[in-house]
């Protein structure tokens, strides 16, 4: 998950090539409990004791703020003749709003670490952890049988604050208004119509004008 500014993009698991979601947050706690979810997530499912014991990439929070570093592309998934490099370098950098990374270090550690506790004292009273041996074992094609049902929800507003997030869902409505207004006029021949502030792919690809945009 990447924060830009207090909004949060990443492709979606599972979904169409080039699609995404796009969830806003509302504050800065809001942006460190979504990144201490994301990577807490190898302990919550009872696979390794730890984010950092984790075999694949894992985005350490002591490296945010520092040197980039290298990543090889995986194995598997990936044509070893194909488009993507063979290592690219990871830079991990500081989400606004906060004044220094070591500010956002320390608020993400203790917060990674009550969830990783958390999911510990779960797993444990369960038999423990899978292991990183077992995980390593697992043919990457494999998949799990059906179980919860999927892509039932496509969430856009994410915080804590009840009242933040109906303003911030009043502020998503007006513009999905003013895009769908601004996209039928458009489709019927305006070509000069102008889109709402936050248009994104129409603004990338085509050139569409937008409130703000210069």
């Amino acid at each position: 998950m990447a924060a830009d500014g207090r909004l949060s993009r990443c492709r979606s698991a599972g979904s169409a090539p080039g699609s995404y979601s796009a969830v806003r947050l509302l504050s800065p706690s809001d942006v460190v409990e979504k990144t201490a979810y994301v990577l807490a997530n190898p302990v919550a499912a009872g696979l390794v004791g730890s984010g950092s014991a984790w075999p694949g990439l894992w985005s350490a929070p002591g490296r945010i703020g520092g040197d980039g570093y290298r990543v090889k592309r995986p194995k598997h998934f990936f044509d070893p003749n194909g488009g993507m490099p063979e290592d690219v370098s990871l830079h991990l950098t500081t989400p606004p709003p906060f004044e220094s990374a070591e500010q956002f270090r320390g608020e993400l550690e203790r917060a990674l670490e009550a969830r990783e506790e958390e999911a510990r004292a779960h797993w444990r009273a369960r038999g423990g952890f899978l292991g990183v041996a077992r995980v390593l074992a697992q043919k990457p094609t494999a998949r799990p049988a059906p179980g919860e049902p999927r892509r039932a929800l496509n969430p856009r507003i994410a915080g804590r604050d009840k009242w933040k997030r109906i303003e911030a869902l009043g502020r998503l409505a007006e513009f999905l208004r003013s895009y769908r207004l601004a996209w039928a006029a458009r489709r019927a021949g305006g070509s000069e119509v102008v889109f709402p502030h936050g248009t994104y792919l129409l603004r990338v690809l085509h050139g569409v004008p937008c409130v703000g945009a210069g």
